[in-house]
């Protein structure tokens, strides 16, 4: 089988003969019911392919369709002039380089269609102008196909004078759409974000945004329906290489790379198809997504809001605010969600919030590794090995390890970081301890308080109090007067209380009191 790793071009994929899960559907469905759509979907999901797949159907490219769900759906295959613009692979980290590359799109748009407009004009009369002539030329609506609208904006994310520059220009060149609604067949435009998207598109009110509606769950992606109906052969394959049984091969590719939910009502999730092809092409479980891009915007709102990381993994989001775009520096989370590393858990009607979570295994770990960099000097194969070996000191129920293993990491803290020592430390703790894989809990409710840090293995439970510019006797005298073992005491595993000294000034573990409870 042919795995189409990487490759985005529909042609390619069907004249090549690489595998091509069927979406060609939803393709007919997006002709036939609408005429504006906006699709958000994380990054390496499908979209350039979806958007390929409509550029080959609406080019009357009829004998690509062959077999396909489309072929019996549609009856006419007329063609249409289509105009793409992919920003997905230019550089807009100035005014300048902006104004260049939208000059480059502008220009591969004009090559396709045979069309030459005036050069290095602005941006918006040059949009316009290739529309008005692709029209003229051919006496047909023109489709519009817009790819990773969103890429500058993503790019600036923190550059608050050229995001605005960008957000402006582009907002220019979609309004194009708007006063030329006459002679437009249909246009779809993807991105990953909705940032931005009130001013941007401001314009197009008839914009139908169909990233959360349930008809559209897996328009890109795999579902696990798709997965059986498709590769089926190669998870028997796959299923030796690990020596599994099939069934548990179909588990472990689903907590590896399942989860994604794009609507309240789906029942099954939806693998992130770029891991999924790389996993079944070589037959490891690795992390491929985060391999191929890092979330350093993410951090970078993440530290410049108020947001709780402690709390990323139990997210209650209102509707409003999920649909909200410029609310990102007030609270990140839908950034977070729009980008792939939250999904929708679970909807509540009542009061018109979702629940949402990390979508599988594979980002989760992405994700914190990532982030241990940001709040503790290790990294790569060495913060692999201290947190094997920390997991292993909880598992064995060797605290004391545990905590001579800790404090080294944090001894290595350079004195002159920058930042807010005391979120950085708690923000570091919490990373770590998400990373050992165990049943692990930040801020734990009891009756009389709560538990900083609450970790549980098959043999122990952990009771951890952290003083942050205190004393280990104030610790471990917080953990008795408040009892927090109490609600462990018909237990049968073993409870270790530990308390924590951390010295803000010098960002550093000064000393840690284990107790071992009978």
């Amino acid at each position: 089988m042919k795995y189409p790793i990487g490759i985005q071009t529909f042609s390619e994929i069907i004249t090549q003969g690489y595998v091509y899960v069927d979406k060609t559907e939803h393709v007919y469905n997006l002709a036939h019911s609408g005429k504006y759509y906006f699709l958000s979907r994380p990054r390496r999901f499908g979209k350039s392919l979806l958007v390929s797949t409509l550029d080959a159907y609406f080019s009357g490219r009829k004998e690509l369709f062959k077999g396909l769900a489309i072929e019996k759906l549609e009856q006419d295959w007329e063609t249409f002039p289509v105009i793409r613009l992919d920003l997905s692979g230019q550089k807009f980290s100035s005014q300048a380089q902006f104004n260049e590359s939208m000059d480059r799109i502008m220009y591969a748009a004009e090559q396709r269609l045979g069309l030459k407009t005036e050069e290095n004009s602005d941006p918006t009369f040059r949009f316009g102008d290739l529309l008005l002539s692709a029209y003229k030329s051919t006496g047909k609506p023109v489709v519009i196909l817009i790819d990773e609208y969103d890429k500058p904006i993503m790019d600036n994310i923190d550059n608050p004078g050229l995001l605005d520059y960008c957000r402006s220009a582009l907002q220019s060149v979609y309004g194009v759409m708007k006063s030329n609604d006459a002679i437009i067949r249909m246009g779809f435009l993807t991105g990953v974000s909705k940032i931005g998207h009130l001013s941007v598109f401001s314009g197009l009110n008839n914009l139908m945004d169909i990233s959360l509606f349930e008809q559209y769950n897996d328009i890109c992606g795999i579902s696990e329906t798709e997965l059986h109906q498709y590769f089926d052969e190669e998870i028997y394959v796959f299923a030796d290489k690990l020596k599994v049984s099939k069934d548990e091969c179909y588990a472990r590719l689903k907590a590896q790379y399942d989860g994604y939910r794009f609507c309240e009502d789906a029942v099954d999730g939806i693998y992130n198809p770029f891991s999924l092809l790389n996993a079944l092409y070589s037959k490891k479980l690795n992390d491929y997504w985060f391999a191929t891009g890092t979330p350093s915007f993410l951090v970078k709102v993440i530290k410049q809001t108020p947001f709780d990381l402690t709390s990323i993994a139990d997210q209650q989001v209102d509707s409003t605010l999920m649909a909200n775009p410029d609310s990102i520096f007030a609270n990140p989370v839908p950034l977070l969600f729009q980008s792939g590393y939250l999904t929708i858990k679970d909807y509540n009607a009542d009061g018109d919030f979702y629940d949402l979570k990390f979508p599988n295994l594979e980002v989760k770990k992405g994700f914190f590794n990532y982030l241990l960099g940001f709040y503790a000097p290790m990294q790569g194969v060495a913060a692999n090995t201290l947190i094997y070996k920390l997991r292993m000191s909880l598992v064995d129920g060797k605290s004391e390890d545990f905590m001579r293993q800790l404090s080294a990491l944090f001894a290595r803290t350079p004195y002159q970081i920058q930042g807010d020592a005391e979120k950085d430390f708690q923000y570091a703790m919490f990373i770590i301890v998400q990373l050992l894989g165990i049943d692990v809990q930040a801020e734990y409710q009891t009756s009389d308080g709560r538990i900083d840090l609450l970790i549980r293995t098959d043999k122990y439970i952990y009771i951890i109090e952290i003083k942050l510019g205190g004393t280990v006797d104030e610790a471990v005298k917080q953990i008795e007067e408040k009892d927090y073992g109490a609600p462990f005491a018909a237990d049968p595993r073993q409870i270790i209380k530990i308390g924590v000294n951390f010295d803000k000034s010098t960002r550093k573990i000064v000393d840690w009191r284990v107790i071992v409870c009978d």
